[in-house]
């Protein structure tokens, strides 16, 4: 048990590190007029898990924060995730 709970949190932790950078380098890309990362790349990562850092990301980046569908989607993700977490870790501690 403890060892699938060291593989989830460090697959968490990667998608989270991942995406926060993701978001600093569409940035670069956007400002350098480069091709840009597809917005659908940023909400299945973030579904997956790293919903997190992408809306750290957008925040310290400055980056998307005036899209509706990720000022207003990605803390929903983070919120469902985190009941469903809840709901987890409840149902495994019965």
């Amino acid at each position: 048990m403890e060892n699938t709970l060291l593989w989830v949190v460090g697959y968490v932790l990667f998608l989270n590190i991942y995406l926060y950078w993701l978001m600093g380098k569409d940035k670069d890309a956007a400002k350098k007029n480069l091709p840009r990362i597809p917005e659908r790349h940023f909400f299945l990562f973030s579904i997956l898990g790293g919903a997190t850092g992408a809306y750290l990301g957008m925040q310290a980046h400055r980056h998307k924060t005036q899209h509706r569908k990720f000022k207003i989607g990605l803390p929903i993700i983070i919120a469902v995730q985190v009941l469903l977490a809840v709901c987890i870790i409840v149902v495994l501690s019965i």
